[in-house]
C-alpha cells in the first residue's frame, strides 16, 4: 500500500495565513497540520505529498523535519487556483506516471484525523474504503461527502448503500473524512473517471456504488475537523490545546492560548489566541485572534481577526 496526501490547495477562505502558505503547513497545536497526519500513516508505507509549484520549497524544508517516513514532494505544474488539475486529477496523473498498482491511502492534507490510520489500514479487505465521521448537523454535512451505510451489519465496517458529494438535502449525517481506501484494481477506474471530473474526489464514490462495486465504511468518534475555515481552526486548536493558563509577565490567558517559538507576550488578555512565530504582543486583549508570523501588536483590543505576517498595530 501506498499514501497519498492531496496538498496542492490555495485555500483562500484562510487568507491571509494561506496567502503565502498551504493550509496543511498550517501550525496546528505545535506542529503543521500536515505532520499530525503523516505520524498516524502505519511505517513502512510509503508515502507521496502531492502539492503545487508555490509551495514546493516550504514542503521540501518541512520533509526534513520527518525523519524516519519514506516521503516523495510530487510538484504540480501550477501557480495558481486556476491551473490546478483538480483534487483527483492530480492523483490519476500520479498513477498514470507512476504506472502503479499498489492500494492507495487516499488522504486530504488539511483534515486534523484523531481517529487510529492504522486500525484503518487493518480493517481494509479488498474494497474501497472510507473512514466516516458523525458530524451530527443536516446543515453541516451539506459541506461534505456523506455516507448512508447498512445498519443491519453488526461490525465497524459497514456496507455503504449511498454516498453522495456535497447534498442539498442529507439523507446522514455521516460524512468522509478525507481518509479513504482505493484498491490497486479499481485505480483504471478513478483514472477513467477523473477525466471527466478532476474535481470530485468524492464522487469517485457514487460512481463505484453505480457501476455496481462495493464501498465499505468505517466509522469514527475521535476528534476529527476539516480546517477549511478561520473558525474550524480556532475549533480544532481549543480541542487539541485544552485550557490555558498563565499568569506570566502580566499576563490573563483563558480558553485555548498557543504562543509561538520567539514570540514574546506581556501585560495582556488573551482568549482562545494563535499566535504564531516571532510575535510581539503588549498590553493588548484579545479574542479568537490567529496572528501570523513577526506581527506586534501594541495597546490594542481585537476580537475574531486573522492577521497577515508582519501587521503592526501601535496604539
Amino acid at each position: 500500500m501506498q499514501a497519498f496526501i492531496l496538498a496542492g490547495g490555495f485555500a483562500t477562505r484562510l487568507w491571509p495565513l494561506t496567502e503565502k502558505r498551504a493550509k496543511p503547513l498550517l501550525p496546528l497545536a505545535g506542529k503543521p497540520l500536515i505532520s499530525h497526519i503523516v505520524e498516524s500513516i502505519p511505517d513502512g508505507i510509503e508515502i507521496t505529498v502531492s502539492t503545487n509549484l508555490a509551495f514546493k520549497q516550504d514542503f521540501e524544508s518541512w520533509k526534513k523535519t520527518m525523519s524516519g517516513k519514506h516521503i516523495n514532494i510530487l510538484i504540480e505544474d501550477s501557480g495558481n487556483e486556476d491551473e490546478k488539475l483538480g483534487a483527483l486529477g492530480a492523483v490519476s496523473k500520479w498513477v498514470t506516471e507512476t504506472g502503479i498498482s499498489d492500494d492507495v491511502l487516499l488522504l486530504a492534507g488539511d483534515n486534523y484525523m484523531g481517529f487510529s490510520i492504522d486500525n484503518f489500514v487493518s480493517s481494509f479487505d479488498g474494497s474501497p474504503l472510507v473512514a466516516s465521521y458523525d458530524i451530527r448537523e443536516v446543515e453541516l454535512a451539506k459541506m461534505f461527502g456523506t455516507v448512508v451505510v447498512d445498519l443491519s451489519e453488526n461490525s465497524q465496517v459497514k456496507k455503504v448503500v449511498v454516498f453522495e458529494e456535497k447534498p442539498a438535502e442529507p439523507k446522514s449525517t455521516l460524512v468522509s473524512t478525507g481518509c479513504t481506501i482505493i484498491p490497486g484494481d479499481k485505480l483504471s477506474e478513478l483514472v477513467s473517471y477523473a477525466k471527466e471530473h478532476p474535481d470530485n474526489i468524492g464522487g469517485i464514490f457514487e460512481h463505484f456504488l453505480s457501476s455496481g462495486i462495493d464501498v465499505k465504511c468505517m466509522s469514527f468518534s475521535d476528534l476529527w475537523f476539516d480546517i477549511g475555515s478561520f473558525e474550524a481552526y480556532l475549533d480544532a486548536t481549543r480541542a487539541l490545546v485544552g485550557n490555558t493558563v498563565s499568569c506570566e509577565n502580566g499576563n490573563e490567558f483563558s480558553g485555548s492560548v498557543v504562543v509561538g517559538v520567539g514570540s514574546n507576550v506581556k501585560n495582556s488578555k488573551l482568549k482562545d489566541v494563535v499566535i504564531f512565530e516571532n510575535c510581539i504582543v503588549e498590553d493588548c486583549v484579545l479574542e479568537n485572534c490567529i496572528l501570523d508570523n513577526a506581527c506586534e501588536l501594541k495597546g490594542v483590543d481585537l476580537n475574531g481577526k486573522m492577521l497577515r505576517e508582519g501587521t503592526k498595530l501601535i496604539t
